[in-house]
Formats: structure tokens, C-alpha cells, sequence
């Protein structure tokens, strides 16, 4: 498989300690949604590589355009492994 380079564009905590990290292509049309126990989340860096097929497609236009502005944001101000 081929791996693709995504970017953190998203990160929600719950009222249930759950951390909600979505990670999206620079051009903001497929992305990968991780939940961890907050606790338990680790370090969040700023890419991630990640197998094509786990990538789901963006179906919302504005989210689709908010992906890629934040995708496009991170890889200007870090380097893929900078923890954020």
C-alpha cells in the first residue's frame, strides 16, 4: 500500500475524556479521524503517515475547504513530527 502524508486539522476533547484527532490530505478530500482516551492520548504530531485505504472521503464542501486551509496552515508553520 502507499502511504499518504495527512495533517492535523481538527482536535475536540468530550465530556467523556475522549480525544477526537482528525488528520486530512493538503487538499482536504480525504482524512482520518483517530479517538483516543484522553489520559491516554500521547503526543499529537503534526503529520502523520498513513495508509491510502484507512482515508475516508470528505463529503462536505466548506469542511472539504476547511481541511485544506488547516492542513495547508500546519505544514507551513511545522515539520511533520513537531508535537502540537
Amino acid at each position: 500500500m502507499t502511504d499518504v502524508r495527512v495533517w492535523l486539522v481538527e482536535r475536540t476533547y468530550s465530556d467523556r475524556d475522549l480525544l477526537t484527532l482528525v488528520y486530512a490530505t493538503p487538499d482536504g478530500e480525504r482524512y482520518l479521524q483517530k479517538e483516543l482516551a484522553g489520559r491516554l492520548g500521547g503526543e499529537t504530531t503534526a503529520a502523520i503517515e498513513v495508509e491510502r485505504d484507512r482515508l475516508s472521503s470528505v463529503a462536505d464542501d466548506s469542511r472539504q475547504q476547511r481541511y485544506a486551509e488547516e492542513a495547508k496552515r500546519m505544514a507551513e508553520k511545522h515539520e511533520p513530527n513537531d508535537t502540537v
